[in-house]
């Protein structure tokens, strides 16, 4: 949460008394009230001092105990609004950080809809009011606060109060002044015609008091430079408020570049207005090539040790033009958007340029490795699409993108697949427009997307992109160039994902083919070509091809690589996999035995590739029917995963599923199903109930019924897992066949047989439309089909 400013005035003409009226299950929208007739382009940027009411709305609920939770979040975009909550979850309800997002923010939307603990969720700044669609919070016990820049008939309705907050009256901006010049009575001589002059902005009051306090400057003075300035002041809308604002930050930014470090206060502001008006990182403006710019100095040293920088930017702190919060090491430098955009109009293009060139080095340089701070690669982000925009194309230069494309990885680290699509989508389209569709950096954005794509359970759409890119790169690069290889190896893996096999298995022969080729038969790339390809192979029911390629690939990679080597063990484990699913348990068991103990040896008993082991191991174990040893090595491996990973942790519930299916298998029932229940329960309540993980776990909790004998449970469980697939994966996805299946079994059972020959018959022609006939589940629908019909 910003700090009020040392000035603050509470308005208690203009501000509507907020703190008293706004009322639980309330919600309050603060714009900038319009000006009247105003034809100024940056009449929307504000400036009346929206946030600071907020604040102190915020400080004085919190410090009467009239809330218990307080929730301040920087609404730059959908992605931070669902970041935010779910950060907000992880505080209140020590949620799993690792949880999917979308889950994550679903449920405590939930919460604040539940709780009688009394909040209030702050939403600053809201950049687009379509981001909160199905995110906007609510509940009875709750106040909501938003404040945005922007009018629009998605911000009202619902019950909402839409509130223009405008500029003092005339006594708070005499009171404003008058606080803030309580030193020397005689500066505040004319003070009231200063506030009529300045039309009681507040930014341009706030921005003058400083300068006056520093300088001694009385007010009659000040008026005398404001004037002048202000009748040379070219291009600007006479007495509008964002021309009041550009003489008065301009007044004070002479000053301020005359302090020492003297001069670096122009170029310190010129970098902060292209950045987030919510917060700029210290680490951003102190980095080697923010403090090159600011000293205009590349290379340096001591202009890159960071003093005059951080110089240049308390004397902007110090005249009102920027605000400095030590405690925020994400947010630490903030500016006012309006005065953002008066000094990017002012800034030349050569200087729009440099600046935004060094911003966006200063930003990458400050991003680390990995985003192991959500709250830093959040900030980070804002500050990455604030400098978008505010340059346009020219972060599309050879030197500036890789920023943008550090920002689209940090979506999809962070598990937002929604607005990663988005912006790839964008990248996609502006770089097509800039350099062309067939720009190497275009096909890398495509290959963003369709990752996205497959991260959302999108493999249609995934496939086209894919597509895409190695058509491009087959005409450009030719079809045996090693990113040719890996595009047609990727286009195999969305084959693959969407259960085409035989387009999959066909892409994977042509990729290892050509790897072998072009860069031999022992190249890394083209061992794991091998293991691709073998895995396609099982996948189709062809264990015979599958293992002897495994077989293969492990024998190289002991060979090249060395037996403890990752990928190894991994090569192992797919061979022990083959194996197994060709019913060579005996071979496959004594594999995964060894696989385990490499891993144990090697990695560690914790570590989640040899926990990974175990449970494969276990359902080894489970298919040869040696459910005394599978039992207690579900048990164990559930137990590390709760151990390391937490008890709401994804992989901890598919652990316990494990277990479940174990306990199902050896027909302990009154075992398997309430264990059943509570991993349905933890998914909805972790994943969401349209998370196919939760998905998936109805349709277990629904054979656990039918099992049981307990038909009529087992039913409407099944035809929901049905309805859900079909709305989420679509009516042709491999696992809403399998359901289907399930469904027309249950039929059957309950002795529904008309119902169940429809479904069946219905399941058969898609699979044989969206599958391979020879797939192991249009053979199963076959079967299953036929002997319903003969019952």
């Amino acid at each position: 949460m910003p700090p009020l400013a040392a000035s603050f005035n509470p308005r208690p003409e203009t501000g509507l008394g907020l703190a008293g009226s706004l009322m639980p299950g309330e919600i309050t929208v603060l714009n900038p009230a319009e000006e009247d007739g105003n034809p100024d382009p940056l009449a929307g940027t504000g400036g009346t001092g929206k946030t600071q009411l907020a604040a102190a709305l915020a400080h004085s609920l919190w410090q009467a105990g009239a809330v218990e939770v307080l929730v301040w979040l920087t609404a730059s975009g959908r992605d931070a609004v669902i970041a935010g909550y779910a950060r907000a979850l992880c505080d209140i309800d020590a949620a799993e950080p690792g949880a999917d997002p979308d889950a994550t923010a679903a449920r405590f939307l939930a919460w604040l809809a539940s709780t009688t603990r009394p909040w209030l969720v702050v939403l600053d700044d809201l950049a687009d009011p379509a981001d909160l669609e199905g995110l906007w919070p609510h509940g009875p016990a709750g106040r909501v606060v938003v404040t945005t820049r922007r009018d629009s008939a998605a911000l009202r309705g619902n019950g909402r109060r839409v509130v223009q907050i405008g500029v003092f009256s005339r006594r708070e901006a005499l009171s404003y002044l008058t606080a803030s010049l309580y030193d020397d009575p005689d500066q505040r001589i004319e003070a009231l015609d200063l506030a009529e002059d300045l039309r009681c902005l507040p930014l341009a009051l706030a921005q003058a008091a400083a300068l006056m306090a520093d300088r001694g400057l009385d007010c009659r003075s000040y008026r005398a430079w404001f004037a002048e300035r202000k009748r040379r002041l070219p291009g600007s809308v006479a007495g509008s408020y964002s021309s009041i604002a550009t003489v008065t930050w301009s007044l004070s930014l002479d000053y301020a570049d005359q302090l020492p470090p003297a001069g670096l206060a122009r170029p310190a502001l010129a970098m902060t207005a292209l950045l987030d008006p919510n917060g700029v990182p210290g680490a951003v403006l102190t980095s080697k090539p923010g403090c090159e710019f600011i000293a205009g100095r590349p290379g340096d040293a001591a202009a890159a040790d960071g003093q005059q920088a951080r110089g240049a930017l308390q004397n902007l702190a110090r005249l009102g033009l920027v605000t400095i919060d030590p405690a925020s090491a994400e947010r630490t430098v903030r500016v006012h958007p309006m005065v953002q955009a008066t000094v990017r109009e002012a800034l030349p293009p050569a200087v729009l340029k440099q600046a935004a060139q060094a911003a966006a080095e200063a930003l990458l340089e400050t991003w680390p490795a990995r985003d192991t701070q959500p709250v830093l690669a959040q900030t980070l982000r804002d500050n990455t699409a604030s400098l978008r925009r505010c340059t346009g194309d020219l972060l599309l230069a050879p030197e500036s993108i890789p920023l943008l494309f550090r920002a689209g990885r940090s979506l999809e680290d962070a598990g937002l697949t929604g607005p990663a699509i988005s912006y790839w989508q964008l990248m996609t389209d502006a770089i097509d427009r800039v350099h062309g569709p067939a720009h190497a950096r275009a096909l890398a954005a495509r290959d963003h997307l369709a990752a996205a794509y497959d991260a959302a359970g999108r493999p249609g759409e995934a496939i086209g992109a894919r597509r895409s890119c190695l058509e491009e790169r087959e005409r450009i690069l030719g079809p045996d160039h090693p990113d040719t290889l890996a595009s047609r190896s990727d286009l195999a893996d969305a084959h693959l994902a969407a259960g085409r096999l035989t387009e999959a298995i066909a892409l994977y022969e042509r990729t290892l083919a050509g790897r072998e080729w072009a860069l031999g038969p022992e190249h890394p790339d083209t061992l794991t070509s091998r293991g691709n390809l073998a895995f396609a192979y099982s996948s189709a029911g062809r264990p015979a091809d599958a293992i002897a390629i495994f077989q293969r690939t492990l024998a190289d990679r002991e060979r090249i690589l060395g037996p403890d080597h990752p990928d190894t063990l991994a090569s192992c484990g797919n061979l022990a996999a083959a194996l197994h699913a060709d019913g060579r348990l005996k071979e496959a068991i004594s594999l995964y035995q060894r696989t385990l103990a490499d891993r144990e040896r090697v990695l560690g008993p914790e570590h989640p590739d040899t926990l990974a082991c175990s449970g494969n191991l276990a359902y080894a174990y489970r298919s040869a029917g040696k459910l005394k040893d599978a039992i207690p090595l579900y048990k164990r491996t559930a137990a590390g995963r709760e151990r390391v990973l937490g008890p709401e942790h994804p992989d901890t519930l598919t652990a316990r599923g494990n277990l479940a299916a174990a306990y199902h298998t050896a027909r302990r029932l009154k075992d398997a199903i309430p264990l059943y229940e509570r991993i349905l329960a933890d998914r909805e309540l972790v994943q969401g109930p349209d998370h196919p993980d939760t998905v998936t776990a109805r349709g277990n909790l629904a054979a656990a019924y039918h099992s049981a004998g307990r038909i009529v449970d087992a039913v409407p469980l099944y035809e929901r897992t049905l309805a859900d697939c079909e709305r989420i994966r679509g009516p042709h996805h491999q696992d809403t066949l399998t359901s289907r299946c399930n469904l027309a079994h249950a039929y059957h059972t309950a002795r529904r047989q008309a119902d169940a020959i429809a479904v069946f018959e219905r399941t058969l022609a898609d699979c044989e439309s969206a599958l391979d006939p020879g797939h192991p589940l249009t053979q199963t629908v076959r079967e299953s089909l036929e002997a319903a019909t003969q019952a």
